[in-house]
């Protein structure tokens, strides 16, 4: 790193010795900012330079933009905005509405822009937006990682608010071009206030931000126009200006890697501890009661063991609630153990479960469950949902149904997982049911809502109960089963 930093400071060096900084340069900032999220600003200016309406002399503005993020996939604004006082006056960047590199704050609507976006005004391009074939519009949407330049100027009027100004996007600024050679499709003109003692670069709404660079005020045009280094003697000195900006290209790109990876590694991190949440909950909730429940059913045996069938009573209820906690923990175990957390492993665990809780009972339990599925993955949150909704339909028919059959059946339909439980027993009436079952629904319900599914629950006295829930799982492409 120290020879890194001596060699930007020897070409630094370089260039201040050999390049003649023209005096109309006003205030200029090179280095790269990235701007995200601001509001409205903060200044950049630091009091440099200011205009109001008592001047009557022209101003150029200059600024280079690397938007991070397409605004066709993330609704947002940013720009390079002038700032009087507290005061918002001309932006240029892209507008709320336009969608388009745009100015804003103007005192015309732009002919290409919809009346409802006062203010705003599209910049003419020399990159235009395609609509169908052969046919343009004069403006060009922002892009990912595609820069550009702008360059504004301000003629302002004296004792009025509406300055003319005019705009280039992405100007010729080589050797022999001047103001008044660049083309009409880039060049685009209305009426603004451009009074200033700040200036702001601002971002809000969606997306990653943009990156400016490259920003200066001058008092001409050709204070911006750059010759080339084959076409003057100064050619050692842009070798080393060439060798500078990508330096500065280099380390912005491995700044921006950085902040995707750190975003990553959050996100990564958020998911891991709303998992052991759920895992610290589930221990809590169900191995927690189970446990208080054997403690307290062993405490009643020693109360009563002079009483044998009280004892037999109690043995009975602790064998119960013993066979309840291995399938906690069994269940558990089931969520956090790797391989698990695919549609497969999910259809495989309801049918253990729905064998070991029918085992020896008077009802059969038939399964119709696709056994050939490939590995999708499911979010643990949602694998978990899944399966206890499963779990709470098949233990109310084994409880309180009095089936000879429950039917379960799973298949998968474009991108949505449709799950049915039917039995054969009396049915319920909603008005009649126990506050247990009750209860059991009503995380049923809940759980169905946390993925946004739908769950059915269908059930006539003496008719038996249909429970049907379906999911769509976001993110796969399947084909029936």
């Amino acid at each position: 790193m120290p020879r890194a930093t001596a060699f930007l400071a020897l070409v630094a060096l370089v260039a201040m010795c050999c390049l003649r900084v023209p005096a109309a340069i006003l205030w200029s900032e090179p280095g790269a900012r990235l701007v995200h999220d601001t509001g409205s600003g903060l200044d950049i200016l630091g009091g440099k330079v200011h205009r109001t309406d008592t001047n009557d002399d022209a101003l150029y503005f200059k600024f280079h933009v690397d938007p991070l993020s397409d605004v066709e996939s993330e609704h947002y604004m940013a720009g390079f905005q002038l700032f009087e006082g507290t005061t918002g006056r001309l932006g240029l960047g892209n507008a709320w509405e336009a969608w388009a590199y745009s100015a804003f704050n103007t005192a015309e609507t732009g002919p290409s822009n919809p009346p409802t976006a006062t203010g705003e005004f599209n910049l003419n391009s020399s990159h235009p937006e395609p609509v169908n074939l052969g046919i343009y519009r004069p403006y060009e949407l922002v892009h990912h990682d595609v820069e550009r330049t702008i360059i504004f100027k301000v003629q302002y009027v004296p004792g009025s608010t509406d300055d003319l100004v005019t705009v280039w996007l992405d100007p010729h600024l080589s050797r022999g071009w001047s103001e008044k050679d660049q083309p009409a499709d880039l060049t685009t003109k209305f009426k603004a206030n451009g009074h200033f003692d700040q200036i702001h670069l601002v971002h809000s709404g969606g997306g990653n931000g943009w990156i400016f660079s490259d920003m200066e005020v001058a008092t001409s045009f050709d204070d911006f126009v750059v010759e080339r280094y084959w076409q003057t003697w100064w050619f050692s000195t842009m070798v080393a200006a060439g060798l500078l900006v990508w330096v500065v290209g280099t380390v912005r790109i491995v700044d921006k890697r950085k902040y995707q990876r750190q975003l990553q590694r959050a996100e990564q991190e958020r998911m891991l501890e709303r998992e052991r949440a759920r895992i610290a909950q589930d221990l809590h909730d169900d191995l927690g009661s189970s446990l208080t429940r054997l403690t307290l059913l062993s405490g009643l045996v020693k109360a009563d063991k002079d009483n044998p069938e009280q004892v037999e009573a109690h043995a009975s209820k602790l064998s119960q609630a013993a066979d309840q906690t291995v399938r906690a923990l069994e269940e558990i175990v089931w969520a956090v153990r790797p391989g698990s957390d695919t549609l497969q492993s999910l259809m495989d665990y309801i049918a253990h479960f729905a064998n070991e809780l029918f085992d020896g009972s008077s009802a059969r339990c038939r399964l119709d469950l696709p056994n050939d599925l490939p590995g999708w993955p499911l979010p643990p949150d949602m694998r978990h949902n899944i399966f206890l909704i499963v779990k709470e339909a098949l233990t109310n028919a084994f409880k309180h149904s009095g089936a000879r059959e429950v039917q379960v059946r799973a298949k998968i339909l474009a991108r949505t997982l449709e799950i049915s439980v039917v039995d054969d027993g009396k049915g319920f009436n909603p008005a009649s049911l126990a506050e247990d079952w009750r209860n059991g629904m009503g995380n049923m319900r809940r759980r169905a809502a946390a993925m946004n599914a739908k769950l059915d629950i269908q059930s006539t006295p003496g008719k038996g109960t249909t429970v049907l829930f379906s999911v769509i799982l976001e993110g796969q492409k399947h084909s029936q089963h």
